[in-house]
């Protein structure tokens, strides 16, 4: 690929996601439109010809592995696991 080539495609990545991050924006706003009118009726659910949309309150449980580092850094390490990635960043 020659270095015009290059240049072209991280132009068009760069508008790519400036649009994206536009896109998601209307999108948070429409949800969050969504949300109010849910929680003004009070409700976790609406239905529509097209459409069924959830809003509920969803619990999990997970380890706080900073805390479990600090109490017990003997079982941390134990059952600690490092991986590898490639992190791709256009500046």
């Amino acid at each position: 690929m020659s270095m015009n080539e290059l240049e072209r495609k991280v132009e068009e990545l760069r508008e790519l996601r400036r649009m994206s991050e536009e896109l998601n924006a209307e999108i948070v706003e429409l949800e969050d439109s969504i949300k109010a009118h849910m929680t003004a009726t009070a409700t976790d659910e609406l239905h529509g010809q097209s459409f069924k949309i959830t809003w509920k309150p969803v619990t999990t449980s997970r380890i706080d592995s900073k805390a479990l580092k600090a109490e017990a850094p003997a079982l941390w390490e134990r059952f600690s696991k490092q991986t590898t990635t490639r992190r791709f960043i256009v500046a």
